[in-house]
């Protein structure tokens, strides 16, 4: 019993699916993409796998160790300048491209170091060293390209896998919809509906009445007999309450006024009880309990349960109503257990089911009969993407 609850995939499937969000296409996006950066990671590593690991390291040092030299010495070492710093200049230059005549560029090292093997050095020079160590460069790039490419691979791989793990969220909704698709969507639902709801409000109203009218003995009486009907869930009162309830003549008021009561000063609360003290400790530490107090533990669930359980609660339930409600309202709630009863409830009730589980696009994919093509693409989908993932691992 208790309240028309909300249902329970909508939420969920709500969300996994819109016009800005589908996990099939994003996971098979992230799936292409991770494969793109993996080839292309392949690519150079198996550049720099036939040129020679160790040799295209030793490329790269030697082209960043040689601009190191000559950012570091051309000021002092071009025209007639400092004569010492231009000497340091050409023993570290040579030093810095001195490479065996196999490795890597080394056509490019000697060209560099013959551009400054002169007794004067200009600006111009060191400019053509620099353009010398421009076929050198390739292998820095190459291994900058490589380390860009790891990153890339690695950023896509998590991408890909977070990207499966919602398309398997997103999966195991569509067979959840897939599940429903036995529901007749053209039922009347309404039929079920209305008496329902015309209950739960009336129900509601009846209950607020007797809060405010009815004694906190007699609510208490009421409650704690609810609470033994199977079905109902009530918040029993609190023991000190209860006692105070039952013990003091105050408790042949209502709780509203009890509450109101609360609110009161000393000298003016004690014209209305004998002891402002037990009032004050019992009903004013409890107000939250007290206001909270409300008819619907005597609702009807929407959607409904199964016909013979909904029967059954009704059963249980009218005795209880009986004692808070009117006969119109009794009437209604012995309808729907009538409708509980009928050959036609089961189907309305599995269409309420659905109709309350799903949002509109998926109620759209049961009622044009798409479901299932929808649960095979993605099934194919993440099957793409796991095999992609297993195929990528380093």
């Amino acid at each position: 019993m208790g309240g028309a609850a909300g249902g329970g995939a909508a939420d969920a499937t709500a969300s996994g699916a819109t016009a800005e969000t589908d996990p099939v296409a994003e996971a098979g996006e992230a799936a292409a993409t991770l494969r793109e950066r993996y080839d292309e990671l392949r690519r150079l590593e198996g550049r720099i796998a036939d040129l020679g690991r160790e040799r295209v390291e030793a490329a790269a040092d030697t082209y960043r160790r040689a601009h190191r030299v000559l950012d570091q010495y051309e000021e002092d070492a071009v025209g007639s300048g400092d004569f010492a710093a231009y000497v340091q200049f050409e023993g570290e230059f040579a030093n810095a491209v001195d490479v065996d005549d196999d490795a890597l560029a080394a056509d490019a090292f000697a060209a560099a170091d013959e551009a400054v093997d002169k007794k004067r050095l200009s600006e111009r020079d060191f400019e053509a060293a620099r353009e010398a160590l421009d076929p050198a460069g390739e292998y820095v790039d190459l291994l900058g390209d490589r380390d860009e490419a790891l990153d890339d691979y690695r950023v896509a791989r998590k991408d890909a896998r977070e990207a499966r793990k919602a398309l398997a969220a997103r999966l195991d909704e569509l067979r959840e919809v897939a599940a429903m698709a036995d529901a007749d969507l053209d039922a009347d639902v309404d039929r079920l509906r209305e008496p329902v709801e015309t209950y739960n409000e009336a129900v509601r109203e009846s209950f607020a009445a007797f809060y405010k009218s009815a004694s906190a003995r007699e609510a208490f009486a009421f409650l704690d007999r609810a609470d033994a009907t199977p079905f109902v869930d009530v918040d029993v009162p609190p023991t000190d309450l209860a006692d105070y309830v039952a013990e003091y003549e105050a408790g042949e008021e209502p709780l509203p006024t009890l509450l109101e009561y609360a609110d009161y000063s000393n000298s003016k609360l004690e014209h209305y009880v004998d002891d402002p003290g037990a009032l004050r400790t019992a009903v004013a530490v409890h107000r939250t309990y007290a206001e909270r107090i409300d008819g619907e533990p005597l609702t009807l669930d929407w959607p409904p349960a199964a016909g013979d359980a909904l029967a059954y609660e009704i059963d249980e339930l009218i005795p209880l109503v009986s004692r808070v409600a009117g006969e119109e309202t009794v009437a209604t709630l012995r309808a729907v257990r009538d409708l509980a009863r009928d050959d036609e409830y089961e189907r309305l009730r599995r269409a309420a089911e659905v109709r309350d589980a799903l949002d509109r696009p998926e109620l759209e994919l049961v009622r044009t009969g798409v479901i299932d093509d929808r649960v095979r693409e993605a099934e194919r989908t993440l099957d793409v993407v796991e095999d992609v993932l297993a195929e990528t691992e380093r």
